[in-house]
């Protein structure tokens, strides 16, 4: 396994599931197959669970972790070739990537959309240069597109706390005063695609996500038709993609609040987090015992570490 940005890396996703379980179940079990083996963990946003979550999961497979915090630890990086590097950019990406990949046996990257041309950010540039340069395995930690860790980790959370054999999981757009990357919702509906899940997506209109994700996936407007019989409530916000990087509305009439999830099938609620409440979410949810959001941040550390163990045995 050389790399881990989609389901496809992972392959067959019943036995990804049964993998993780048993990584939950017991998470030092495989110590031996970091042994003398480094991860580099490299940031060029900010991160709270990616950072935590994929550090300990790589030591609980005996690794040596580095922490790579670009904005703060290195030198800004150019990304662009042909130019004069005459600006605050000391190095080029070109050299600074394979350099990297001599320090350590896998590779990190968290690098966001920035959110100023939507051909660039959706061509993964940042992450296709570790890919293309480091010479080792690489792992999204989110990318400009996809955080397929999250998702994963979404996936096991569904799978754990299922009551139905087909669940109906609800992805809905939430309300949120600043614009935030589709790389959740695109990783989310990626992942619910492949899976034994019934999936339904709700937003205004204008927020519709990249076609290429979206292909076959129910599309419903009405917010509360939507979550008729819901099983699981995943709520996120995004900017629009058809007027890129734009908050088009902060409608709080989207808001999860307990009145919605009334009309649910006694839906878990889910969210990534962070999560800004009463904007999001109300209280109310998000402290019932029905929000799962703890739980699925705990398997973060689970996503991870399954596909960390996954990419050591194919060293």
């Amino acid at each position: 396994m050389r790399r881990f940005l989609t389901p496809s890396d992972i392959g067959n996703l019943s036995q990804a599931l049964k993998e993780a379980a048993e990584v939950k179940k017991n998470p030092y079990a495989h110590q031996h197959l970091g042994k003398n083996k480094t991860a580099v963990l490299i940031f060029f946003n900010s991160s709270l669970r990616t950072r935590l979550s994929t550090q300990k999961a790589a030591t609980n497979l005996g690794m040596n972790v580095i922490i790579l915090d670009i904005n703060k630890d290195g030198w800004q990086l150019e990304t662009e070739t042909g130019v004069i590097m005459d600006g605050d950019k000391p190095e080029h990406i070109r050299e600074a990537v394979p350099v990297i990949g001599q320090y350590c046996d896998i590779i990190g990257v968290r690098s966001f959309a920035r959110f100023e041309n939507k051909e660039e950010d959706y061509s993964e540039k940042i992450l296709n240069q570790f890919i293309e340069l480091s010479g080792r395995p690489v792992i999204s930690m989110e990318s400009a597109t996809r955080h397929p860790l999250q998702a994963f980790a979404d996936l096991v959370t569904i799978e754990e706390h299922r009551s139905v054999q087909r669940p109906k999981v609800v992805l809905t757009w939430a309300p949120h005063p600043k614009a935030l990357p589709q790389a959740v919702p695109n990783s989310f509906v990626e992942w619910m695609k492949v899976a034994d899940v019934d999936l339904t997506v709700t937003h205004p209109k204008g927020y519709e996500l990249a076609p290429e994700f979206m292909d076959g996936v129910h599309v419903e407007y009405d917010q509360k038709k939507a979550f008729e019989g819901a099983d699981f409530i995943y709520a996120k916000s995004w900017a629009s993609f058809s007027e890129y990087g734009k908050v088009l509305s902060t409608d709080r009439s989207w808001t999860v609040d307990e009145e919605k999830m009334a009309l649910t099938n006694k839906a878990k609620f889910m969210h990534c987090l962070p999560v800004r409440r009463n904007m999001v979410v109300t209280d109310g949810v998000i402290e019932s015992p029905d929000s799962i959001v703890v739980q699925e941040a705990a398997n973060r550390v689970v996503s991870a570490q399954t596909v960390l163990k996954r990419m050591l045995e194919s060293l």
